[in-house]
């Protein structure tokens, strides 16, 4: 490697790492998002607030509410004085219990009437949990009020959870969301390096350099690859320490799978660079990116379920692929056809945004 090309990578990493506030974003920002992420980003539905209205001599009633409150996912608010619709439109519940007005108990015995379950269903994914829960709490309840044991299957049913027995949801939710810091750090971080060069008036200096245009772009962009897969393993070693995500696949995968996404995000911030005149473009256009990439990754809700119109967009989408294989590497062990097949996913997306990243190169150059 040319002692000329050497001195222009060594220059490129010190004028990332002597900034404290590069330091920041680079080594600490991850962290913290990290621990955001990882405690508020959750699958579980729970603490659903209910509201139970019934008459104060009801104890068939006041028991069934008890038995919802019991339940560890629902947790009891104030009904007194206000109609059950104002309590769900107001938000001060999620949900509404009303019971007859002449007696649960009487009531449910002369086949006259029932309980209404009032549900608020802005949120399609708590409303369907909170009448998967509700239904599980009636026939509980049903079968236990009449002394009867629940009802048996006529079939043996067992359930064994594996890679996640204890269906925590940072298990599940960290990797994603280690994929997401990566590409975020790497792509707002490449695309605004050549545009701050010339914002500095820099970049005719970096071009009057006796290197081809292949190895300006390689001094580019190889620190931040350098950075990116440093902030990979930072990531990875916050999700094993803090949230006990583990790590049952071979590292050289692991290092393989990091390596593959991050020279696609590094290239893809190098095309945006390309692309943008100053560094608030460049930033505008690396969100632009992130933010449809972290929707169809997979990291929130499974891509199965999206439009087949937008499943091209999601094939498309490199953290899509680093997603699929953490969680296969970290949780499973590492499948050998998931991690060929994802690996050469990112490896062609590499190659053609890098060509892309190039071609544009060279035409900004002249």
């Amino acid at each position: 490697m040319k002692r000329t090309l050497l001195a222009f990578i060594r220059k490129e990493f010190a004028q990332v790492l002597r900034d404290p506030r590069m330091k920041m974003i680079l080594f600490v920002m991850p962290m913290i998002q990290m621990t955001i992420f990882g405690l508020a980003l959750s699958s579980e539905i729970k603490n659903i607030k209910l509201a139970a209205v019934y008459a104060p001599s009801d104890a068939a009633a006041r028991r069934l509410a008890q038995r919802f409150t019991a339940s560890g996912w629902f947790v009891p608010v104030a009904a007194e004085g206000r109609a059950p619709e104002d309590l769900v439109v107001s938000g001060a519940a999620d949900a509404a219990l009303v019971f007859p007005a002449g007696g649960f108990a009487r009531e449910a015995a002369r086949s006259r009437g029932g309980v209404q379950l009032l549900v608020d269903g802005t949120s399609v994914t708590r409303a369907r949990s909170v009448e998967a829960y509700a239904r599980a709490i009636f026939s509980a309840h049903a079968a236990a009020e009449a002394g009867l044991p629940a009802p048996a299957a006529p079939f043996g049913f067992d359930v064994r959870i594996i890679y996640n027995p204890e269906m925590e949801s940072p298990v599940f939710m960290v990797p994603g969301v280690m994929g997401m810091i990566v590409c975020l750090v790497t792509i707002i971080l490449t695309s605004m390096s050549l545009t701050r060069e010339r914002e500095l008036g820099t970049f005719e200096t970096i071009v009057s350099a006796p290197l081809e245009n292949y190895e300006i772009l390689l001094g580019k962009t190889l620190p931040y690859i350098v950075l990116g897969l440093a902030n990979a393993a930072l990531v990875i070693a916050a999700g094993f320490l803090i949230f006990g995500v583990p790590v049952k696949g071979e590292l050289w995968r692991l290092f393989s799978a990091a390596l593959a996404f991050v020279i696609t995000t590094v290239s893809v911030g190098t095309l945006i660079s390309t692309i943008s005149k100053n560094q608030q473009q460049a930033m505008l256009g690396g969100f632009i990116f992130l933010f449809p990439a972290v929707l169809m990754s997979g990291i929130m809700y499974p891509v199965e379920n999206m439009p087949a119109l937008l499943k091209p967009v999601v094939y498309a989408n490199p953290l899509y692929y680093f997603t699929t294989l953490l969680r296969n590497i970290l949780l499973k062990g590492g499948d050998q056809s998931v991690f060929v097949f994802n690996v050469s996913a990112l490896a062609a997306m590499a190659l053609v945004t890098g060509a892309a990243a190039y071609n544009r190169f060279k035409q900004t150059l002249n």
